[in-house]
């Protein structure tokens, strides 16, 4: 299974974007695509804190707009939307602590242990941060392999 994070659904989101085409072809492969993908739900609720602040975006997306965009991303049968599962707290210390992760990457780290207790095996983002998990496989579909 493949998971989003935030950076691919705010440039598919931001028709603005210098990589919005890019990142609208990827998320459509996924939707249209027959195998399983996910998105965090923290993922989702940072996309929605980015694209609707002033302080980012001149002229930020209005919240029914940017509540749109998730909505026809739930449409895809093989979307599934990730939280904490039970044992949430020994993923995040186990990556964490190997990581050595303090401060706002704990955020990162967050999003990592709920990728890995769902069994993802790849976290599509342009976020370099995540390579400080090396058991979750990273990839920037953003720019070529």
């Amino acid at each position: 299974m493949i998971a989003v994070d935030t950076n691919i659904l705010v440039h598919a989101h931001r028709a603005g974007s210098p990589w919005h085409v890019r990142a609208v072809a990827c998320l459509r492969q996924l939707a249209e695509g027959t195998m399983g993908w996910a998105i965090p739900w923290p993922c989702c609720h940072e996309f929605l804190a980015k694209v609707t602040h002033p302080r980012i975006f001149v002229s930020p997306s209005e919240p029914e707009e940017a509540f749109q965009f998730l909505s026809a991303l739930t449409s895809s049968p093989h979307l599934s939307l990730l939280g904490e599962a039970p044992d949430h707290l020994a993923h995040l210390r186990r990556l964490a602590v190997a990581g050595r992760i303090t401060g706002a990457r704990v955020h990162d780290a967050r999003i990592a242990a709920i990728c890995t207790s769902h069994g993802v095996l790849e976290l599509w983002t342009a976020d370099r941060d995540f390579g400080r998990f090396p058991e979750l496989k990273v990839r920037n579909p953003l720019v070529a392999d």
